[in-house]
This record gives structure tokens, sequence and C-alpha cells, in this order.
């Protein structure tokens, strides 16, 4: 299993940068998540994995390469729309990997190129592909890429990491962009961490995001 790479010239970074997150660094310890180094494999495991379960989204795709034998352009063409969608996933998704794989196959994408591409010009170039946003693109340039600067704003569950860590009751996107910047270079290492924290890593670390009133409003003033 390929995981994501990083070491201590990343965590003495984060902190010396932060010494909140250099405690919760110390608490976890290392943390494995695992990439898939093949692009075109990757942009199709992300449209799987689009609005559904991680449970869902890994059922789906050991389908596929049962059915399919290898993920790739001629496989998935050759499939169709149907049979992909019989695999689990809806019609219009099977369609979006059926068009990636379409541009793929003529030439009409050039993953080799995005692969060369600085951050944000390879994330605008996958967010115009059929059933890939910008989150999408950002969680493929982490997991596929390796690239060490990848801290989403779109994602929630980094935003949830960030209120338990800092007890932020919001974390506005200017409060965002001030973490981004502390953490940059390396902030696919400090997206590691969070994400762990948000995910119960350190016990007693709660979500100081407010609860909800019965009428669906914020108990108490929001303050970042």
């Amino acid at each position: 299993m390929a995981v994501f790479r990083y070491g201590e010239t990343e965590l003495a970074w984060l902190r010396s940068r932060d010494s909140r997150l250099g405690e919760a660094i110390d608490a976890i310890g290392p943390v494995e998540r695992e990439i898939d180094p093949d692009l075109f494999s990757s942009v199709m495991h992300h449209i799987v994995g689009q609005q559904i379960s991680t449970k869902a989204q890994a059922t789906i795709w050991a389908r596929m390469r049962e059915r399919l034998g290898e993920v790739t352009p001629e496989t998935v063409l050759a499939a169709g729309e149907k049979e992909l969608q019989a695999l689990g996933m809806t019609f219009r998704k099977a369609g979006y990997l059926i068009e990636f794989a379409r541009r793929i196959e003529t030439g009409a994408f050039d993953l080799a190129a995005v692969a060369q591409m600085p951050d944000e010009e390879a994330i605008n170039a996958l967010d115009e592909l059929p059933g890939i946003g910008r989150w999408t693109a950002e969680m493929i340039l982490l997991f596929c890429l390796e690239r060490p600067n990848v801290l989403s704003w779109d994602d929630l569950a980094i935003q949830r990491g960030m209120r338990m860590l800092y007890h932020h009751r919001r974390v506005t996107p200017k409060l965002f962009a001030k973490y981004r910047r502390r953490y940059s270079p390396y902030g696919s290492t400090a997206s590691l961490y969070l994400w762990a924290i948000a995910g119960g890593a350190i016990p007693g670390m709660r979500d100081w995001a407010p609860k909800k009133k019965p009428n669906g409003r914020d108990e108490g003033r929001r303050t970042a």
C-alpha cells in the first residue's frame, strides 16, 4: 500500500509555526493515508466516490476492478454506461466516467501535462472535467500527485478539525486563509492531522461549533 509521504522536515516546520498543532502531532503520532499514484484511476475513483459513503465507494470500486480487470480508458469505454451503472452507480456518474475515458482516449485531455502543472493550474484543469469540482481536484492533487501544500476550504472535516483544535465556533474564510499561510508550504501534512483530529484521534477534544436550536438557529453568538 502506497501512502502519502512526509517526514520530520514537514512535522518540524508545522511544530515551529503552530504550537497547538505541534502538540496534536505529538499526541497522534504518524498518520498514514493511502494514495493512488495512477492519475487516470485516481480521477475515476474520486468520481465514483462523490456524494456516497467511503464504504459504498470501496464496494463499487472493487466491482469495477473485478469486472474491468484494469481500470483504463479502453476497458471503461468497452464496458459502456449501462454496464458501469449496473455496478451500483448512477447513470449520470457512469456518463462522467465514459466522458473522461473518451477525452483521454482521443487526446482531448492531457493527464501528463496536468501532472506537471502548478497546483492552481492543475486544479482548474481538473475542475473542467464533467463530474469534477474544486474539492475533488484538490483531493486528487493530494492523494495522487502528492502535492505538499493542499489545504481545502471546501473540506468540512478540515474546518471541523480547526474548530476542535483552536476552539473556534466558526471558521471564516479569513481565518482559514490565516491558517493556510501558517501551514504553508506543508498544508497537505497539516490536512492529514486535521482530518485525524476531526475523526476523534485525540480523546476529549470536542467540536466548538454552536449547537442548533429547534428553530434551526445557532445558540449564542458566533465568533471566529
